[in-house]
């Protein structure tokens, strides 16, 4: 059987021989109006690449699916441009480019630039100064001159321009090698957006600079609890003594307790320039008119020569070096190799070859021999490529009773099987063609367009996007002995190793809470630049709103099953959904078990591992997932690839066979798998939520117990998944193929029962409408202490939709909203914190209030009781209040619900009985809205109620019985928690 199934595999590649044929990937010149452009041959993006004369790069990807552009201004400077004396200036840079400029952000610049002036004096003396209580004494006058200056600041003004343009996702990133800044704006939004950012790069003011470096303490100690971040530091550390990749974006402890705003200016005015900076549009863009108002935005820009930063050569690692990490969190190792960077554009390409045969999404070394097998509890590799230097680093976590240095050795055993060969060569070529499969997939939407352009102008790929495309078709070239040559010649005994262990980390030491007073906002203020923004016209763009009778189309599956249908007109990629409701873990809680089982099978004629390397060669991936209530099996990929994705995938769901060694070393992983989720805090606070919502029995923690789990034996288990498509379900399809001809292949290829099975009976849970003010606590060893709140409401009623759309746009659900300027902005009490009301999925559902802050624990009381004057009393900013009803307008006229969306907004829509897109209703009762309207709705549904605050925290940094003022404190144990 098994020479009969490479055979049958042979000619599956052969299908895709077509799409993996190498294309040509031309540089060619191109022209628009008097701007030369230069592109690529055969380029899924479409990437225009432009110079202005001041050197900066401009590059247009045109996508009309939607009127949105996603953009992104970047750099080329991140942390390792970071001096090493200095370090986390790149990173403190990019939160300080949201505090406006010279123009906005201010009420009076003059007198506020005085204040500034004063304020980076203070800061000059406070790191010169080594006395405590000297230090001290400075801070405390900082502290008061910034509060004199935050009087004339207008907190949070780039972020309300934004928002009044109905830009969404205002955010920005730092890495080792570059930073963006990232926007998703309407198409009609240009002009305003433009004028925004030339503004915002040309006189970037470091105001309210104290709070916004408490933002950064948060965010650094917040990464203090984070066991992988600080096991990957300590890898990088050793890898590296000179290149930069030793130190942390965020930056060294020492260094943040100094800093400082001109070094942060020096470092804005040496990389910030034209030469060493893109802009990057991609969506509903006409180039032609593009490119003046770019060049008119940013003439002001001068070239300046910048120092390229350059990888100095470190010093050869002989034998293996060894660090320990210590935290919470469960064991793992992690290590890793040393490599060439990417502007070795040969060795980048062995590099991604060579992980991709390690470890892909399941035909891998590590996939097949470790993690199929169930060897380890899991496995993985991957390349974290940089200009200078590359690391190939690898992990594992340990089985029950497994040790790290045994999960070392298991790994390395695949490493070894790399090093001699002992692989099957065809994967190479099933490497190339899930490598061009991504490519189309990301130039699907603006965000991974704009994203992929970033990388490739800020990492440089040796300054060519042609090779960038043309990566697959280079990698085809590849062969075995390549790979060997190449492996055996970076990996030996130079490694470096870190252990994570459980256990305290004695070297923490979180940074101090320094001495801030609340600092002015001015929520109503506006500069004259913003009122100039917004004088700047805007076409209409009238919102599309989705007709379930005109736009979704359906058919039927042998006059027996329901078709949603959509179609792909942009590219050859499908999507395909067999979805049963009424069939979840709810109501069947060995479904999940079935589907985890599932990758371990084979069936009469297949091994688990051929049928991976099977699905893997078709770029073709399955994935089940049972829901509460819902199932769904979602199957991807090619389309020419469909029919003999269906045939295998029918197949394996038909004629799996029970093993049962794979079910005993699944179920011991389970196990393990359920008591290390006891040790992850998010997994902590998504059960005391549920708890809060539910009551005592609720969806997170009804779920079977150990010993019910060792019960299950593997025919039970193979029983549901034979049958279970044998269930009532619907088939959704996304893709080129014509709905007559899908509904006619799904017949054929996925044969139906003659009648259906009944559904098991529905099981539910209902949400505890919250009656009395509560604590619920749980213990975990942090640096930073969590907090949720909860609070369950009445009944999902359709009306109430356009008004609690308008109350989180003004109160809670994004960076301009009343709760993240006041916690954030004003008090500088966490990194990060919202407070939105949450609309319920089914009619029969009730509304839940969700806030949440993370916080220095010594800030718990400070941060719990801001949040509580909000829910009580709702500020008042009419200014804000329009802003956040033009945002939610602009966003709905330029929200298009594309794709398989219109079928997902048709399912939405029948669990609330609508008969229509909620938007609808929203949009047109916005004009309608006044403040009044929301300040009605939260004193009716939110001041003076009673909350279930949910707390995760180290009862050895926080007093327990303080957290009595908020309510009774009931300490859950994780057995309460978790069910088990």
């Amino acid at each position: 059987m098994k020479k009969l199934f490479f055979f049958s595999l042979a000619l599956w590649l052969t299908a895709i021989v077509a799409y993996a044929q190498p294309k040509s990937y031309e540089w060619k010149t191109g022209k628009t109006g008097k701007y030369t452009y230069r592109y690529v041959t055969n380029d899924p993006f479409g990437a225009r690449f432009y110079k202005l004369d001041n050197g900066l790069t401009v590059v247009l990807s045109v996508n009309k699916r939607e009127p949105r552009i996603y953009t992104m201004i970047t750099t080329r400077a991140g942390a390792v441009n970071d001096p090493r004396t200095d370090t986390g200036l790149a990173h403190y840079l990019e939160h300080l480019m949201f505090k406006g400029s010279s123009k906005f952000g201010t009420t009076d610049w003059e007198k506020e630039k005085a204040l500034l002036t004063k304020i980076e004096d203070l800061y000059d003396e406070y790191g010169k100064t080594t006395d405590t209580a000297k230090r001290a004494a400075i801070y405390r006058e900082i502290d008061r001159v910034s509060n004199e200056a935050a009087k004339l600041a207008i907190a949070n003004e780039y972020d309300k321009l934004m928002s009044s343009m109905g830009s969404q996702g205002t955010n920005a990133f730092t890495g080792y090698e570059y930073t963006s800044y990232l926007e998703d704006i309407p198409s009609n939004a240009l002009d305003r957006y433009l004028a925004v950012q030339s503004e915002r790069f040309q006189n970037p003011v470091f105001r309210i600079f104290h709070t916004e470096l408490e933002t950064v303490y948060e965010e650094k100690n917040i990464s203090l609890d984070n066991d992988g971040r600080k096991a990957s530091e300590a890898l990088y550390a050793a890898l590296f003594e000179k290149y930069h990749l030793n130190k942390s974006i965020l930056g060294d402890q020492e260094h943040l307790k100094n800093p400082n705003p001109r070094r942060i200016r020096k470092f804005y005015e040496t990389y910030y320039v034209p030469n060493n900076m893109a802009i990057i549009l991609a969506g509903d863009l006409n180039p032609e008119e593009v490119m003046p108002k770019v060049e008119k935005a940013f003439a002001w820009m001068k070239s300046k020569p910048v120092e390229d930063y350059k990888a100095a050569p470190e010093k050869e690692i002989t034998e293996p070096i060894v660090r320990e990490v210590f935290g919470p969190t469960p064991e793992n190792v992690i290590f890793g190799f040393r490599m060439p960077g990417l502007l070795d554009r040969r060795a980048s390409l062995l590099l991604t070859v060579a992980d991709d045969i390690m470890s892909n999404r399941g035909a891998g070394l590590l996939d097949l021999n470790l993690n199929k097998k169930q060897l380890v509890q899991n496995s993985f590799s991957g390349a974290n490529q940089t200009r200078g230097y590359s690391v190939w680093q690898f992990g594992g976590t340990p089985k029950a009773g497994q040790s790290l240095e045994e999960v070392r050795d298991l790994i390395l055993g695949q490493l070894e099987k790399l090093k001699k060969g002992d692989f099957d060569e065809s994967i190479i070529q099933a490497i190339v063609n899930n490598a061009k499969l991504s490519y189309l997939q990301q130039s699907e939407n603006n965000n991974a367009r704009a994203l992929t352009i970033m990388r490739s102008f800020s990492l440089d790929y040796a300054n060519s996007w042609d090779a960038y495309l043309r990566q697959s078709d280079e990698m085809s070239k590849i062969t075995k002995k390549d790979i060997v040559d190449f492996v055996n010649k970076y990996c030996g005994n130079n490694y470096v190793i870190v252990y994570k262990r459980k256990g305290e980390d004695k070297n923490v030491l979180k940074l101090a809470k320094p001495p801030i007073t609340p600092v002015s906002l001015n929520r109503d203020a506006q500069s004259d630049f913003f009122k100039q923004v917004s004088n700047i016209p805007m076409a209409e763009v009238k919102p599309v709103f989705v007709d379930f009778e005109k736009d979704l189309k359906r058919s039927k599956i042998a006059d027996k099953v329901e078709l949603l249908y959509a179609q792909n007109t942009d590219n050859q990629l499908y999507r395909l959904i067999f979805r049963i409701e009424g069939l979840g873990s709810w109501n069947n809680k060995l479904l999940p078990y079935a589907f985890q089982y599932l990758q371990f099978l084979g069936t009469n004629k297949y091994s688990a591992e051929d049928l991976s390397k099977a699905f893997y060669a078709l770029a073709a991936s399955y994935n089940a997932n049972a829901g509460g209530e819902t199932t769904s099996l979602v199957v991807s990929g090619l389309q020419e690839n469909m029919e003999k994705t269906l045939e295998l995938l029918q197949h394996v769901l038909r004629n799996c066979k029970a093993d049962e060694q794979a079910w005993q070393m699944l179920k011991a992983r389970i196990i393990k798998s359920r008591n290390d989720a006891k040790l992850n805090k998010q997994a902590i606070m998504q059960g005391l939520r549920s708890y809060a919502t539910y009551g005592a029995k609720n969806p997170f923690n009804t779920t079977l117990s150990n010993d019910e789990i060792n019960a299950i034996t593997p025919q039970q288990l193979v029983d549901i998944l034979h049958t279970v498509l044998d269930y009532p379900h619907m088939v959704i399809y996304y893709g080129p193929k014509a709905m007559n001809e899908i509904s006619a292949d799904v017949a054929r290829l996925m044969p139906l029962p003659a009648e259906f099975k009944q559904l098991p009976a529905p099981v539910t849970y209902n949400r505890i409408p919250t009656e009395k003010n509560q604590v619920l606590f749980a213990d975990y060893n942090m640096v930073q202490a969590e907090i949720s709140w909860i609070r369950v409401t009445e009944q999902y009623n359709p009306t109430l939709t356009p008004t609690v759309q308008m109350f989180n746009e003004y109160f809670g659900g994004n960076m301009s909203s009343v709760v993240f300027q006041s916690l954030r902005e004003a008090k500088a009490l966490a990194y990060s914190t919202f407070a939105t009301y949450g609309q319920p999925s089914k009619k029969e559902d009730r509304y839940t209030l969700t806030g949440y802050i993370g916080t220095q624990a010594d800030k718990i009381h400070d941060a719990m009781e801001g949040m509580n004057e909000l829910l009580k009393d709702i500020p008042e900013a009419q200014n804000m209040f329009e802003l956040s009803r033009k945002s939610l307008r602009k966003s709905i006229e330029t929200e298009r619900v594309t794709r398989d969306g219109v079928i997902f907004a048709y399912l939405s829509a029948k669990d609330l009985g609508l008969k229509e897109e909620a938007r609808k209703a929203t949009y047109e009762a916005l004009e309608k809205f006044t403040f009044d309207d929301v300040k009605q709705f939260h004193k009716e549904k939110l001041s003076g109620k009673p909350y279930v605050y949910c707390v995760v925290a180290s009862e050895q940094k926080i007093k327990l019985d303080e957290l009595n003022r908020y309510g009774e404190v009931k300490k859950l144990s994780l057995e309460e928690i978790f069910g088990y």
